[in-house]
Formats: C-alpha cells, sequence, structure tokens
C-alpha cells in the first residue's frame, strides 16, 4: 500500500474515492480491471472495493489492505459511497475528471444525508509524477526490455518488409524478453510516411534508400518505457545516405542534446522545450516541429508533466520523463529522436541506452 500525500485538512475533505484504474493501482497494488478505493484522512489503510471475479486476485494484490467484494453493482464508487454512510464521513474528495457525466449522476444522488462532495482533481497524479526508487526500477527495466528489442529487431528489417511485419516482431522481441504488452500501438512509418508524427504502421512495403521511424514502447510489471529511432533503408552503404537527411539527422540531435542538458531538479518544464525549440528554430526548422518536446511517463505512457511550451511545472529529482524533438516534412518525411530520462539533482539519468546515430541498413 502506498499512502496518500494529500493534506485532507487542507482540502477540506476526510476522505478521498479513488475510481481511476492506474490510480488504484498505484494506492493498492491491484490490477483488476473494475476497481475503486477510499483513502481516509486518519492514515488507515485503503479500502478496496471490486466485484467477484477478482476475489482472490484482490486478496493477492493487496493483502495488507481491506478488500470489499461487491456482488449488487459494478459501479465501485456506489458500493464506496453505501461503505461511507456507515463510516459518517461527511467530505469525500472525488476527482471530476474520472467520473463520467452519467455516473456522477448516479452518485450524487447516492450521496448518505448531509455529505457532500468536494472536488480534488489530479491529486493522485500528482503524487504519480514523482517516482520512488522502486518505479524507477521498474522503468529502467522496462527500459532495458525495450531497447534489447529494438536492437533484436533492426537485425532482421531489409527492404520488401511491411511496416505491419516490423511492427510485429518488434512487439513479439518485447514479448519474449518480459514485457506484457507494447505501451501504446507501436509506430512505424517509411519514406515520406515518416512525416507523420503518429503514424500507423500498414501493409505497405518498406522500399530502398528511404527513412524508416520507429517509435515503441513496452510494458513490463505495469510500468512503461518510450522510445524512438530512425533508421536508413539503403541498397549500398553509406553512400545512399542523402546530405540532406544527414544535415537534419544532426540538427534534431543537437536539439534533443540540448533539452537533455537543460533536464534537472528546479528547472520548469517548458525551459526543457525552449532548449529543443531554439536549436531548430536557429537552423530554419522552427516551423517543421509540430509537437511538444516529451511528456511524463510511468504506469502511463503519458503522465505528467509535459514539456510544453509554457508549463512552469518544476521538475523534480523522481520524475520521468521523454525527450523528443522532431522535424517533419509533409511529402519527404519526418526525423524523430526520443529518450526516456529520470530527472536527478544535477541532471537526468538516461534510461534508454540505445545509440542515437541514425542506423543504416
Amino acid at each position: 500500500m502506498r499512502k496518500l500525500t494529500l493534506d485532507f485538512a487542507a482540502a477540506k475533505a476526510d476522505v478521498l474515492l479513488v475510481t481511476n484504474a492506474f490510480n488504484v493501482r498505484y494506492l493498492t497494488g491491484f490490477t483488476g480491471s473494475n476497481g475503486a478505493c477510499l483513502c481516509f484522512a486518519d492514515g488507515r489503510p485503503h479500502v478496496l472495493f471490486t466485484d467477484p471475479r477478482y476475489t482472490i486476485q484482490a486478496g493477492q494484490e493487496y493483502p495488507e489492505g481491506k478488500v470489499q467484494i461487491v456482488k449488487k453493482t459494478r459501479l465501485m464508487a456506489l458500493a464506496a459511497l453505501e461503505f461511507l454512510a456507515k463510516h459518517k464521513s461527511r467530505r469525500i474528495g472525488i476527482d471530476p475528471n474520472d467520473i463520467t457525466v452519467a455516473s456522477m449522476a448516479v452518485l450524487e444522488k447516492a450521496l448518505p444525508n448531509s455529505a457532500a462532495f468536494v472536488h480534488l482533481p489530479n491529486v493522485v497524479e500528482t503524487q504519480r509524477m514523482v517516482k520512488d526508487e522502486a518505479e524507477l526500477e521498474l522503468i529502467r527495466k522496462s527500459c532495458l526490455t525495450n531497447c534489447a528489442a529494438f536492437e533484436a529487431t533492426v537485425k532482421k528489417i531489409k527492404p520488401g518488409m511491411r511496416e505491419a511485419d516490423v511492427a510485429a516482431e518488434l512487439e513479439y522481441q518485447q514479448r519474449k524478453r518480459g514485457a506484457s504488452a507494447a505501451a501504446f500501438e507501436t509506430i512505424v512509418a517509411a519514406g515520406p510516411r515518416t512525416a507523420l508524427p503518429h503514424a500507423r504502421p500498414t501493409n505497405a512495403k518498406i522500399g530502398e534508400n528511404v527513412l524508416l521511424l520507429i517509435d515503441m514502447g513496452a510494458i513490463e510489471d505495469g510500468y512503461t518505457s518510450d522510445m524512438t529511432r530512425m533508421l536508413f533503408v539503403g541498397t549500398s552503404g553509406k553512400g545512399d545516405l542523402p546530405k540532406q537527411v544527414r544535415g537534419w539527422y544532426a540538427d534534431v540531435l543537437e536539439a534533443q542534446l540540448a533539452a537533455i542538458d537543460a533536464v534537472r531538479e528546479g528547472a520548469s518544464a517548458g525551459s526543457v522545450d525552449r532548449a529543443a525549440r531554439q536549436v531548430l528554430k536557429a537552423k530554419g526548422h522552427g516551423d517543421l516541429f509540430t509537437h511538444s518536446t516529451g511528456h511524463g511517463l510511468g504506469l502511463e505512457v503519458h503522465e505528467s508533466p509535459g514539456l510544453r511550451q509554457k508549463d512552469k511545472t518544476r521538475l523534480q529529482a523522481g520524475m520521468v520523463v521523454t525527450i523528443e524533438p522532431g522535424i517533419y516534412v509533409e511529402g519527404v518525411g519526418g526525423i524523430r529522436i526520443e529518450d526516456t530520462v529520470a530527472v536527478t539533482k544535477g541532471g537526468c539519468e538516461i534510461l534508454t541506452p540505445t545509440p542515437r546515430e541514425l542506423i543504416q541498413i
């Protein structure tokens, strides 16, 4: 069980009702698809609610806490309110971002007499931004699995393979090395399609003398990883690599290294983004960098903080973020280089050891 760091008195709440599945897992270790939990101001163990399908699993995953098996309703939050009615909690914290309008209407109708909801958005997500050492070790492990899967797959790539074939091989290699799943739909894009930041792999065959972008992540023990690397699939070695591509790649790599250098405890998220953006603007690519420099990562592949231009969030040691500047030219192609890094007091730890050089096949 993880304790909640919320200041209940300042928040004017007696209890926090948690319904987001990732937050429930973070607090209790429960990995089932249907659950909610209550966290109390007095520090007693969280109470986990789930349905009979997970009776054994909940007991195994959350042995130190109280588990309530709910047989009459699949809306776990409603069962939690019924539980609170017997314990006289009156100020019930809830994250409105995690409750649908329809469910909120049901819950408001079921509120115990004289009780009220206190809207407390992103309470657990804010705590999740800073990883403890156990979480960092799991993310390191996921990153190493992801990198190993990439390196094994690169040896198999050749002209004529389909983008979908490469994606399938990457995900097979992840699973072979211990991942439970890909962290997101693996991106494999060749030629002009590399200009699509979120290109989905197609049945198109990879041609000769073309760029190939691979963006992949793994889930291992619940924690995610994320990395993007570029390849050039040629026919006769290094001489096939166009001078323009070399220049673009060097510019994006310089931007990425500048952003990585800007990562340290106390720096703002926006300052990291600006470090990358300033390099690309100076190289004449300012309008071709169309997304943020990175995002937080943990139980979810996209978490806070976001490394965006105006984000004032101060980085803290233990945060894990991606650094992924890119440039994209419609009809020609794109280049993105991405690593996962952990923030430290004096800088950052790079968790994705795969070399950043443009790989030529």
